[in-house]
């Protein structure tokens, strides 16, 4: 079973003080958990890393002695590991260290997975449809194969196949030939590829989604208008606090998710049922 670690902002009154203890025969430490969950078994196994304010007493963390208690943490997980940082943990890395913490694409693919698995499985079975919002230009091309993985097992019910894209010289079809006739010699499904519109923050001209899954890999949809029936699902793997703001304003038609806000919510009830 692979691990994911999850670092995040211990939460109030988790560590006396605030503060890893540490004294003169003590390193300095993290404690980690793992999170039981049938639902993610197929996955991955969910390990909680809660990261406190300080270090010792009021001393705050440096990158250094934070990026290698974290190491030390990975080391001693079961398994294959992988990291998820929560934004204010990413902060505290230096530049120098960023690139370290970064997850890996197969981590993305695996959480993009679950997400899907747990909550767009059934809307993609009914509706047929699924809208994916591609990136930037020089990530549609893994992005577009990776799309190809995760929906693999809903493709027989999907009808309806569109790919949102920004247009940057060449076209997509040329692009990701290999993935995307893969559609239509397996499955007959021919999908519909949309340059999104001049400028950033615009989808293609007079094009609404209305049902299914929506797939946000971290496009412009500042001008979207979200028009989602009962029942969609917008996944969102950026974490956008104004995407998820449009989609709670449709009165629960859409439902939003992000890997951010799962595994938040995944730390949150374990922590919940412990009080």
């Amino acid at each position: 079973m692979e691990s994911l670690l999850y670092f995040y902002p211990a939460p109030e009154g988790m560590y006396q003080k605030n503060a890893v203890r540490r004294h003169w025969w003590q390193n300095t430490g993290l404690f980690l958990q793992e999170l039981p969950a049938r639902e993610r078994e197929a996955f991955f196994l969910l390990v909680s890393c809660p990261v406190p304010l300080y270090y010792h007493k009021k001393r705050p963390w440096s990158s250094d002695v934070l990026s290698a208690c974290m190491e030390e943490a990975v080391y001693g997980a079961r398994g294959m590991t992988d990291v998820w940082l929560h934004p204010n943990i990413m902060t505290l890395m230096s530049e120098r260290l960023r690139g370290r913490w970064e997850p890996e694409r197969d981590t993305l693919e695996r959480l993009l997975a679950c997400l899907i698995s747990i909550f767009a499985a059934d809307c993609l079975k009914k509706s047929g449809t699924a809208v994916v919002l591609l990136g930037r230009a020089p990530d549609t091309l893994w992005q577009t194969e990776m799309t190809g993985r995760l929906l693999a097992p809903y493709l027989p019910r999907i009808n309806s196949l569109t790919f949102c894209y920004e247009e940057a010289g060449t076209d997509l079809w040329e692009e990701a030939a290999d993935c995307l006739e893969d559609y239509s010699y397996e499955y007959g499904l021919t999908p519909c590829l949309l340059p999104y519109g001049e400028g950033t923050g615009r989808m293609p001209c007079g094009k609404s989604f209305h049902d299914g899954l929506i797939l946000d890999y971290g496009a412009f949809a500042g001008s979207w208008q979200f028009q989602g029936e009962a029942g969609s699902v917008y996944v969102d793997l950026e974490g956008s606090l104004s995407k998820e703001r449009k989609c709670l304003a449709k009165g629960g038609r859409i439902r939003y998710v992000s890997p951010l806000k799962y595994l938040d919510t995944a730390v949150k009830n374990e922590y919940d049922r412990k009080m």
